[in-house]
Parts: structure tokens; C-alpha cells; sequence
């Protein structure tokens, strides 16, 4: 049967999942729980929710008619490491416990919706079907995609309308490298029921689309140049405390901030005695509504905004600010504060993303 007409085909019925054992860290107040080692989690794929996402996704490659299986083990992030065709996939997601963690340490949980993590797998399943047949090696994935020596950058500057790339995972993630190109379009391709052609029907985007189709038909009969089930940083490796683990990742992707702390001061307090609603609580409960406004009157992109609302949390959390007024009063006045760092944040320079 042509791969074209996959969505023809059922996918396998998914393994119940086994009841997830307890641990011994589980109720370790917060303090103690980040001096545990990783390894010492005791943490599987299996017998979580993880395993009938992996399940999922093989599915997928299967509907597709792919007989390709990424292999996957937990690391301490998303990746697909160069030359092994397999996923890692972030420790915190094993658990729920730890994913209240990282939400408290990193303001999010990448991939903590079964949506947003179909996505990712996807995503790194782009990279490993690469890393397993060395796509990139062919002449045509270049004239489709660019050189895949093009040294990675640590940051960069997405043109947020262009239609030359997919949208799959933010920040318009296509645009930083073209190994993120392809795993990105690959991805999009791979989605079940997508509607690729309709909703890329004339973009640029489609011919990559449309290229990324053509070549999976010609994977079958490809000889894999990597067949090794190599698991790089996976979890018995990892020595570190989660305290380590989260300031490593704390100084990594917060980095310098361009917040203006006065101005948080002159709307929010950081008086100890105050049991007002937590500034940061207040900017996440509001977060789409003050987004919206702010968007509308500075005609700046919503993942622009994003990006200085993610510092603002993560300032006020850090600072311990709560509100001096009501949430209406706060709401009207935040808006103000977001609009004007937002516009620093673009003249500063910070409006490139980090990879």
C-alpha cells in the first residue's frame, strides 16, 4: 500500500500501563529532595506515562510504514545524539513528583502534556531516523534543507512570518539550524491526520514537506549506516544532585535578565509580612490576557512576549514579590510594565532565542 494513504490504517492497540512503583524520595521535603543524586532515582520508561507515548510513536512510524524504531532511555533533556538513532528523554517526566519539581525550578515541563510531548518525540524522531541512515549525507536533503556542518549557533533571531519553514515546536524552532529544519518538517510530515498540504498549501514550507515524503518512501530500501543502541547520559550516569542539575540549568537558560528590578518594586512588594497573592502566580494566571493587550498595542509577536514573561516570573520568584493592590488595579498597571520591558527587551538586543 502507498505510504500516502496511511491514514487508512489502525494503529496497534497500546499495552496497559503497570502501576507505577513507589520511591524512596517521594515525600523527601523540598530541601532534601534536591540533594538526592539522579542516579539514585530508580527511575524506568516503563510503567509510566511515558511508555505508552514511546508506544505511540512507533505506531506512527508504523502507519507510515517506517520499520525504523528510535530506541529510548532518560537523560536529563530532549536529545538525539549525533550519530545514534535513538531519543533521550527528560528524567522529570517519569515521575509526577518531579515534574511539580521542574515547574517549580524552571517556571515549565517541556513535554508535560501528552500534546506537547508527542510533539518532542516526533521531533527527536527526526533526528535519530537521520542519525540512523545519514540522510543528511545526500545531495538533495542539502538543496532542501542547507549544509549540516553549519556550525550551530547559540542563539538566534526568528523572522516569525516566514513561510518557509514548518511550525511544530516554539520558537519557530525550523529556523535555527538545518537539522532542526528537517527534524521539524519531519515531524509535521509524521503527525497523524496533520493535513500538511492543506494547511502549507503555498508556502515554501510545502516543497520541504513534500521532499521529507518522497525520501521516507526511499528509506525502506536503505541500508542503516548506525544500528547501535548507545544510551549517552542516560540515568545511572548521571553522579549530579538535582540541585546541581537545576542550578546548571538555571544559569544556562535564564541568563542574564533584561527585567528591570525598580520597576518590579514600584508595582509589587517584597515586604515578608505581606500575604498577598505572589506576583509570579499573578503574571501566570493572567499570562494569556495581558499577552493578548500587549500584543495588540505593541504589534510585537506573542512568543516575543512570552520570552520577557518567562523572565518576569522568574524575576518576581526570585525576588519573592507579591501584589500591593488588588489583582484588577495590579492587572491594569502589569500591562504597562509588560509593554515597556517588552520594548527593552527588543532594543537590548534579547529577542534571539537560545538553543
Amino acid at each position: 500500500m502507498s505510504r500516502k494513504n496511511y491514514s487508512s490504517r489502525k494503529m496497534q492497540p497500546m499495552k496497559r500501563r503497570q502501576k507505577t512503583k513507589r520511591h524512596d524520595w517521594e515525600d523527601l521535603p523540598l530541601e532534601e529532595l534536591l540533594d538526592v543524586k539522579i542516579c539514585d532515582l530508580g527511575l524506568k520508561i516503563e510503567g509510566t506515562s511515558l511508555e505508552p507515548r514511546v508506544e505511540r510513536l512507533y505506531n506512527e512510524l508504523e502507519l507510515r510504514e517506517l520499520d525504523f524504531r528510535p530506541h529510548c532511555w532518560l537523560s536529563e533533556e530532549w536529545f538525539s545524539p549525533d550519530g545514534i538513532p535513538g531519543i533521550a528523554i527528560p528524567f522529570y517526566l517519569a515521575h509526577s513528583r518531579l515534574m511539580r519539581l521542574e515547574r517549580r525550578m524552571m517556571m515549565e515541563v517541556e513535554g508535560g502534556t501528552e500534546d506537547w510531548c508527542m510533539k518532542i518525540l516526533r521531533h527527536e524522531c527526526g533526528h535519530a531516523i537521520d542519525n540512523a541512515y545519514g540522510l543528511h549525507r545526500k545531495r538533495s536533503w542539502t538543496n532542501t534543507f542547507g549544509k549540516y556542518s553549519q556550525p550551530y549557533p547559540e542563539n538566534y533571531q526568528p523572522k516569525p512570518y516566514s513561510k518557509s519553514f514548518v511550525l511544530h515546536l516554539d520558537p519557530f524552532y525550523a529556523q535555527s539550524h538545518p537539522a532542526e529544519d528537517f527534524a521539524e518538517t519531519f515531524a509535521v510530515w509524521l503527525k497523524p491526520r496533520s493535513a500538511w498540504r492543506k494547511h502549507y498549501a503555498g508556502w515554501a514550507a510545502l516543497k520541504k514537506l513534500e521532499y521529507v515524503e518522497d525520501l521516507m518512501d526511499e528509506v525502506p530500501y536503505m541500508e542503516p549506516v548506525s544500528r547501535t543502541k548507545m544510551r549517552v547520559d542516560s540515568l545511572p550516569r548521571l553522579k549530579k544532585t538535582l540541585r546541581d542539575h537545576y542550578e546548571e540549568r538555571q544559569a544556562k537558560y535564564m541568563g542574564e535578565s533584561p527585567i528591570d528590578d525598580d520597576a518590579l518594586l514600584q508595582l509589587f512588594t517584597d515586604d515578608p509580612k505581606r500575604r498577598t497573592m505572589k506576583a509570579a502566580a499573578f503574571f501566570i494566571k493572567h499570562k494569556a490576557e495581558i499577552r493578548q493587550v500587549v500584543s495588540e498595542w505593541s504589534g510585537q509577536y506573542k512568543y516575543t512576549i512570552d520570552q520577557v514573561l518567562k523572565d518576569l516570573i522568574f524575576r518576581c520568584r526570585e525576588l519573592n514579590l507579591r501584589l500591593k493592590s488588588s489583582e484588577r488595579d495590579t492587572k491594569r498597571d502589569a500591562l504597562v510594565l509588560l509593554a515597556v520591558q517588552t520594548m527593552n527587551y527588543l532594543h537590548r538586543g534579547f529577542n534571539r532565542y537560545q538553543l
